[in-house]
């Protein structure tokens, strides 16, 4: 029995659809109240729950053997954040326990490229750049971090865990429109785009979920592994949604000083309004960070081997142009 938790989520419900198409059982943690409609129809079993309540995960962990541990909040909001670090740091803890109580066989942590130190630019980023617990760039980037090191705490104790890395997740089935997702929507939808001038590694999200499986597989217990995709500026990736759709629409650069200076206002706008943010102080400095991250540890012990991009990009716009066109979808 495999326990998926965050299994609704981009990398979730792409990871649960592979292990079902393997034929083997997927038990999910499901958050109380959470939208189930990404993984709907599938054949699982769901387990509702809170990774920051201990008690409630003895019945999800029942029988489990390997535990794929992805449940957390992602955020691109300045400052500190206590939710953020309590499910991210907190709620991997309490997984990490429950495992070892119930002797699982295998924990794959899914952490993000964003845990990893930051490095200046002509550097190559890969696993030997450790965690960093005291980085300054968002309450997302620090509580990765320190969750990843309670894994490796757990590892000492005993556990056999792994942990990933991705990069930036991109790829069909994104049903809760990350933010690169909305840029890829909008140009599929051939609405003027207004982009910022930078460049970041992109990887899809069936190539992670492959990542995941090949970690449960060969991965080395207490082991960390890049699961990297490709280095594409912003303005090649809206380029290959217009390949990808034939489609010719509107592109507006925005100059990177007003961009920081906008981003200095947006998270006010955004508490106050509740929209999912965009532009931010973080984002910007994502889009202008060193993006060389190199896969080659991962493809050297895991098989781990990223698919060429504008596939990616293609079968992306083919999945949001179909859901769109859906009965009842948007």
């Amino acid at each position: 029995m495999n326990l998926v938790t965050g299994a609704t989520g981009h990398i979730g419900n792409v990871l649960t659809r592979k292990l079902l198409k393997k034929g083997e059982r997927v038990r999910a943690l499901i958050w109380r109240g959470e939208d189930t409609s990404p993984i709907e129809g599938l054949d699982i079993e769901k387990i509702e729950g809170d990774v920051l309540e201990p008690d409630c995960l003895k019945e999800a962990f029942k029988d489990v053997d390997t535990v794929f541990h992805l449940a957390g909040i992602i955020s691109i909001m300045p400052g500190e954040n206590s939710l953020v670090r309590r499910v991210n740091v907190e709620g991997t803890r309490n997984i990490l326990e429950a495992a070892k109580e119930a002797g699982v066989k295998r924990l794959i942590y899914t952490s993000s490229i964003h845990a990893i130190q930051r490095a200046p630019h002509g550097i190559t980023i890969d696993e030997s750049l450790p965690f960093d617990l005291n980085n300054p760039y968002g309450a997302y980037d620090s509580s990765k971090a320190e969750a990843s090191m309670e894994v490796l705490k757990a590892v000492d104790e005993g556990l056999d865990a792994v942990i990933v890395c991705p990069t930036g997740v991109i790829g069909p089935y994104d049903f809760r429109r990350s933010e690169l997702g909305e840029v890829l929507r909008g140009a599929a939808s051939a609405k003027p785009m207004f982009y910022i001038e930078g460049a970041y590694d992109f990887v899809d999200v069936r190539d992670v979920v492959e990542g995941l499986l090949k970690a449960r597989e060969k991965g080395r217990k207490g082991e960390s592994y890049l699961l990297s995709g490709h280095k594409v500026t912003v303005v090649d990736l809206i380029e290959a949604v217009r390949t990808a759709t034939g489609k010719n629409f509107m592109k507006i650069k925005i100059p990177l000083s007003l961009a920081e200076f906008v981003a200095r206002f947006t998270p006010r706008y955004y508490l106050l309004t509740k929209l999912k943010p965009r532009i931010t102080p973080y984002s910007v400095e994502v889009l202008q960070s060193n993006s060389d991250i190199s896969h080659a540890k991962a493809t050297r012990e895991l098989g781990y081997q990223p698919r060429p991009l504008g596939e990616t990009v293609a079968d992306t716009v083919k999945w949001f142009l179909k859901r769109r066109n859906a009965p009842g979808k948007a």
